[in-house]
């Protein structure tokens, strides 16, 4: 069997690079502007108070640059970044130019948690506050309007580059898992269909043989009609658990078109059927329309075997220059009226099939006789042609 899909796999590098790299470019630069705070000359309270606010931010900011899924919800990272406005720009007019660098992390805040409509002009309404409040006097310091623009300009654009890239990284892990979870789903379904399409019929077989040998009667009545029986019901048995390991191979394990004819005419047969074939001498295709006809020839044999009472079956397999066509007819669409509550998906599942290799599938019953045809295109999904074998 295949190996299961792993769904929770360790998250990409690029997202612990990036966050990371997130934690150090913060922490770091607070940490320069807490040095810088506490070795000013200014009062005690003061100073504690301004490490009291530094010790906050990291949180602050954190909060919301976090990628998922430690991403807050957007309400809270509306109200950390106001919370982080009030505490940028209330200690920026006492602290001075200690306070000038904590602009750059704000215009990254807003970058990262308003629309673009909005963000940028706010981004560079706060980028382009520093150098106001410089030349107006209201901060003393020795750097220029223009350094302060450019330094607030750097500090946003590499807190913006890293927490998007954080961001960026832990959405792709997302999408990763989820196609990891509908490989996983797909390939359940396919085992199901699988199941149903290859084993319905041979289980069916199996039990109107065994049926057949426990009444000691049967379409094929004679001596010795008892071991019959049951050698068919071996026969078939060891058929069931081909058709079980050939589940997890995507050729459905190598069987041709001819193979697979012989072996419905000889369940149809035993089961009292009569069956007339036609098909191209020694017929070949590639996997994908060998696969889809295998399936569709299955389904139908179960079909005429659990739901309906016909004697006599016609499969037709033909090809011209564009298509593959099987069709199955019997004469048992009248003679067995539906089962309460046992309504069939199989033909949904071929039509399924069929259709996926772009071609045609009909099922209906009209006078007595159920028709079943599948059209398969000869390129259909990369599928080949249907050759005679040299």
């Amino acid at each position: 069997m295949r190996r299961p899909v792993r769904l929770k796999e360790a998250a990409p590098q690029g997202t612990k690079v990036a966050v990371g790299a997130l934690v150090v470019l913060v922490v770091g630069s607070l940490a320069l502007v807490a040095l810088d705070v506490a070795a000013s000359p200014l009062g005690r309270r003061t100073v504690v108070a301004g490490l009291t606010v530094l010790v906050l931010m990291p949180a602050l900011m954190l909060g919301q640059y976090a990628p998922p899924p430690y991403r807050l919800p957007y309400r809270w990272r509306w109200g950390l970044l106001l919370v982080q406005a009030v505490l940028t720009y209330l200690p920026l007019l006492l602290f001075n130019h200690r306070w000038l660098s904590l602009l750059g992390f704000l215009a990254g805040a807003v970058l990262l948690t308003l629309p673009p409509n909005t963000s940028v002009p706010l981004a560079l309404a706060v980028g382009a506050s520093g150098p106001l409040l410089v030349a107006s006097g209201l901060i003393a310091t020795n750097r220029s309007p223009l350094s302060v623009m450019l330094g607030t300009a750097i500090t946003a654009s590499t807190v913006f580059a890293v927490a998007h890239l954080a961001l960026l990284a832990a959405r792709l892990h997302s999408s990763r898992e989820h196609a990891a979870h509908l490989a996983e789903q797909r390939e359940r379904a396919r085992m199901r269909q699988d199941l149903h399409d290859l084993v319905g019929s041979s289980l069916a077989a199996i039990t109107l043989q065994g049926e057949a040998a426990l009444r000691g009667g049967g379409p094929a009545a004679g001596p010795g009609q008892e071991r019959a029986a049951l050698t068919e019901i071996v026969a078939l048995s060891r058929r069931l658990h081909d058709d079980v390991r050939s589940i997890s191979r995507p050729d459905g394990g190598g069987l041709s078109l001819s193979e697979e004819l012989a072996h419905a005419q000889r369940v149809l047969t035993a089961s009292g059927v009569e069956v007339r074939t036609v098909l191209p001498p020694r017929p070949e295709a590639a996997p994908a329309v060998v696969g889809c006809l295998r399936f569709v020839l299955r389904e139908a044999v179960g079909n005429v075997l659990q739901h309906s009472r016909a004697t006599h079956c016609s499969i037709t397999l033909r090809t011209d220059g564009t298509a593959v066509r099987l069709t199955v007819r019997n004469d048992g669409a009248e003679a067995a009226p539906p089962v309460p509550g046992r309504q069939g998906t199989g033909l949904a599942g071929l039509s399924g099939r069929v259709l996926a290799l772009g071609g045609e599938f009909t099922a209906g019953a009209e006078d007595g006789t159920f028709t079943l045809t599948a059209t398969v295109p000869r390129a259909g999904a990369g599928a080949g042609a249907l050759v005679p074998r040299p």
